[in-house]
């Protein structure tokens, strides 16, 4: 799994972008937000990446942040959101802003965005709201104490779990049983990982 991607960037639109990495080149779609953010193509460039495992191909989706990473799977695991959708959200508004939408349930403000409608727009408040913490930061994990480090780490281990096959709602379960037994000087990402693979293959 492609987590991120570092290298010189040789080509870049709104919606993707090449990345030379080792003499091969990456391309990855990426929302608006990002593209803002990239270097001319030449220089180096670094990205978080989340990928997409499909039947028939293999899709690489770039974010400038972790907090556009997290929450772009957040979105997909939404009733009827894919990529295409979430990359829309995400360059529509600011992660921050969002995440208010979501939380104060303004779907008028939702609606606005392209290719969501006013069903889709309930669905993101009813699947998201109380998965969003208050300062924009979207994460699962948002109520474990610990601090950013601790939550960034629960959040990567939950994603590679995800990859694996492993059901969303055990996931987080899981994690937060571990997270609650581990002392913080422990809770690394690979910890919570192999810790969970045992637990979840009990």
């Amino acid at each position: 799994m492609i987590a991120r991607l570092t290298g010189t960037l040789l080509e870049s639109s709104y919606s993707l972008c090449v990345i030379d990495a080792g003499g091969v080149g990456y391309e990855a779609a990426i929302p608006l937000s990002t593209f803002d953010k990239l270097p001319h193509p030449g220089e180096s460039v670094s990205l978080f990446i989340f990928t997409q495992v499909r039947e028939d191909a293999i899709v690489l989706f770039g974010f400038a942040t972790t907090e556009e990473k997290e929450l772009f799977r957040q979105l997909i695991n939404v009733s009827g959101v894919g990529g295409k959708t979430a990359l829309n959200i995400l360059s529509a508004m600011p992660v921050n802003n969002f995440c208010a939408a979501v939380s104060t349930g303004d779907l008028k403000a939702l609606s606005r965005i392209s290719g969501i409608g006013k069903r889709t727009a309930e669905r993101l408040v009813v699947e998201l709201k109380g998965k969003l913490s208050q300062d924009g930061k979207p994460s699962v994990f948002a109520d474990v104490s610990g601090g950013e480090a601790i939550n960034s780490a629960a959040n990567d281990a939950a994603l590679a779990l995800e990859q694996l096959g492993f059901k969303r709602e055990a996931i987080d379960k899981t994690i937060k049983t571990i997270l609650a037994e581990l002392p913080p000087s422990e809770q690394t990402s690979d910890k919570l990982l192999r810790q969970a693979i045992i637990k979840l293959n009990f």
